[in-house]
């Protein structure tokens, strides 16, 4: 926290906001609206970051006076106090560090998230909707709003395929490191035998692509369709032809969405998910460091998994690219998945 780099870093930070405004003070200054925007938003950013800090260190100069009188006064209901706040800061302070390795000019957008059953009939979509009650765990406790736009429901249990929207600060840039198979071991609750059963499913993860980030769409490449929406035991089942499925012909790519009463709703949000879509298809097209994403994306079977989730013989979550392992798996299923994360996106940095 009082590191000499840390320092420097803020320094610069306010440096850089101070030349920044003296932009947006210049004549002419919103004539080009698009960089007047990226200017304020930058700023934007950079303060909310200087202040962050400095209540940061505010509350640890606080906290070692108060531990000092405790200390003399023998004081230890005070200390056990202090002790929850250092959790409460350091907590603060690891996730600004995590915000340090998101550089990347789409870490700070929202994500749109989409999740797979792999083969295997019911355990896999079983498995699926797991995995769907565990990231929507965690967007609570980070405190992203979650929108779920397409829900194919399993034949017996479970889902065979769901895509939700991720809306909050960096929420790209964190869920990034969930793209990949997802496997799970455990005695099957749909085996009359108990036996043992391993299940996969796909994560994949979008960019929302925002108003300052072009991506031109010409209506002749589409095809949009109508349906009937579905829904898990009745739930959300519209009576109209609501649901839109929309076809993009050059890339191949099809989205759908189902969650709005309104085809209208439905559509603008199915062409967002487009847009994510196929922005995410050019950018790693053009990058190539990207693409080691995309090598996630193999076939939802044995050896391709990036992490593991093991509820039978032994209980164990381990993260197959960090080699980061968890014995808590019911923690990690209910949404505490920042050590994986951060773990993740150290290894990026990295390689990177």
């Amino acid at each position: 926290m009082n590191s000499w780099g840390t320092v420097f870093d803020v320094a610069d930070k306010e440096y850089t906001i101070k030349e920044l405004e003296k932009k947006s003070l210049t004549e002419g200054f919103w004539n080009d609206r698009e960089k007047a925007s990226d200017i304020l938003r930058e700023k934007s950013r950079l303060l909310t970051a200087v202040d962050t800090w400095k209540k940061q260190k505010k509350t640890l100069d606080e906290l070692v006076m108060l531990f000092e009188l405790a200390v003399e006064e023998s004081d230890n209901q005070t200390l056990e106090a202090i002790e929850s706040e250092l959790t409460a800061l350091h907590k603060s302070l690891r996730d600004v560090e995590l915000k340090r390795m998101l550089g990347s000019e789409q870490d700070p957008l929202n994500a749109i998230l989409s999740i797979h059953a792999g083969a295997g009939g019911t355990e896999a979509q079983d498995w699926a909707e797991m995995l769907l009650r565990m990231y929507l765990r965690w967007a609570e406790r980070r405190g992203f709003k979650t929108t779920i736009i397409d829900y194919q429901p399993g034949d017996e249990a479970g889902v065979k395929s769901v895509s939700l929207t991720l809306e909050g600060q960096y929420a790209y840039g964190y869920s990034k490191a969930e793209v990949g198979i997802h496997r799970l071991v455990r005695i099957s609750p749909f085996d009359a035998g108990a036996r043992r059963h391993t299940s996969f499913a796909s994560v994949f993860v979008y960019p929302q692509v925002d108003d300052n980030i072009i991506v031109e769409i010409d209506e002749k490449d589409l095809r949009i369709d109508t349906f009937r929406s579905s829904g898990a035991g009745g739930q959300h089942v519209n009576k109209t032809d609501s649901a839109i499925r929309i076809t993009h012909f050059p890339t191949g790519i099809v989205v759908q969405c189902q969650n709005e009463r309104s085809q209208h709703k439905n559509k603008s949000m199915a062409m967002k998910y487009l847009k994510a879509r196929i922005y995410e298809k050019k950018r790693q097209e053009q990058d190539e460091k990207e693409q080691q994403i995309n090598k996630t994306k193999k076939d939802i079977a044995w050896g391709s998994q990036i992490r593991s989730y093991v509820l039978h013989p032994y209980k164990m979550a381990k993260d197959h690219r960090t080699n980061l392992e968890v014995g808590n798996v019911t923690r990690v299923l209910d949404g505490d998945l920042d050590d994986f994360i951060e773990a993740y996106l150290l290894q990026w940095q990295k390689c990177n």
